[in-house]
């Protein structure tokens, strides 16, 4: 956890160590398309940082975006999937459809990087490559924010090079993100998944819940129990969840937000936060429990 100067104020486990992030990269990747030249701003550019839900206002965004650049979802390199949001999952297959790339959670991603190698001048048909143009400037990008360098590249489940990072260095990146001159490439990102969350996550997910709730906050989900945020004085935190589900994320989160003395924003309704942190505990059809998140510091 870093204050608001970006220097450490709490930490537990190993934060200096390498991880993969998964998609709290998102954000920082972002901001590397926008460096390359990638003109897009609001709702769109909220949707290239997304793992979007696979709701209809996203797979219209990611044509949208795919098509300002003369180009059809054919292009996408990221595999079929079903939306992520279970009631646009059962809709999908009441109409008789199927998994496919536009609904993958990664595809505004995918279009965003695609949309910024037409910009670029670049092939399309390799964009995945770690060697690509575009994948080395992302790395930059990525390094540059986080304050630190990649130690490792995978590939990651949409098939995009992930990189690895120290939790201390995703912690910097939101840090960097938010506190960035307005109209940079970076605060750009910040601005438009704040001002967007449901773009970014779904009109269902605790990330869009608690960006709403409290003014200022960005948040960043990512696969295997990873998260990170930042808060709009420059306050940021990233963790990773030892056993790699993600149930535990929003009281985590909340508990964090705590600790940094943290409140809903006015207009918000009463006992928000506690809403958001009550994942309850399923057996036989009944709740049986919650997830707590007990802080160790």
């Amino acid at each position: 956890m870093l204050g608001a100067d970006g220097q450490p104020l709490l930490s537990a486990g190993q934060v200096s160590g390498p991880m993969f992030p998964r998609s709290a990269n998102k954000p920082m990747q972002a901001a590397g398309l926008l460096r390359c030249g990638l003109d897009l701003d609001g709702k769109l550019l909220a949707l290239a940082a997304a793992s979007h839900s696979g709701e209809d206002f996203h797979v219209a965004g990611v044509r949208e975006i795919l098509a300002r650049a003369g180009l059809t979802e054919n292009a996408l390199g990221c595999p079929p999937a079903l939306p992520l949001d279970e009631r646009d999952q059962r809709e999908i297959l009441r109409r008789g459809g199927g998994p496919d790339r536009v609904h993958m959670n990664c595809s505004g991603k995918h279009a965003g990087m695609l949309a910024t190698c037409v910009v670029a001048g670049w092939p399309t048909g390799s964009y995945l490559d770690p060697g690509h143009p575009l994948q080395v400037a992302i790395r930059r990008a990525v390094e540059d924010l986080a304050g630190e360098q990649v130690t490792a590249v995978g590939v990651d489940g949409c098939g995009a090079p992930l990189f690895a990072l120290s939790l201390n260095g995703v912690a910097r990146g939101f840090h960097t993100l938010v506190t960035a001159p307005p109209g940079s490439a970076e605060r750009k990102v910040a601005d438009a998944m704040r001002a967007y969350p449901e773009w970014t996550s779904g009109t269902r997910r605790p990330e869009r819940a608690l960006m709403s709730a409290v003014p200022g906050l960005l948040v960043k989900a990512g696969a295997e129990g990873v998260e990170g945020f930042a808060l709009a004085d420059g306050r940021a935190a990233a963790y990773k969840l030892e056993d790699g589900a993600a149930r535990a994320r929003a009281p985590v989160t909340v508990a964090l937000l705590r600790r940094l003395g943290v409140t809903a924003g006015p207009g918000a309704p009463d006992g928000v936060l506690d809403q958001i942190a009550n994942v309850p505990v399923i057996g036989g059809e009944q709740t049986v429990g919650s997830v707590r998140a007990t802080l160790p510091f």
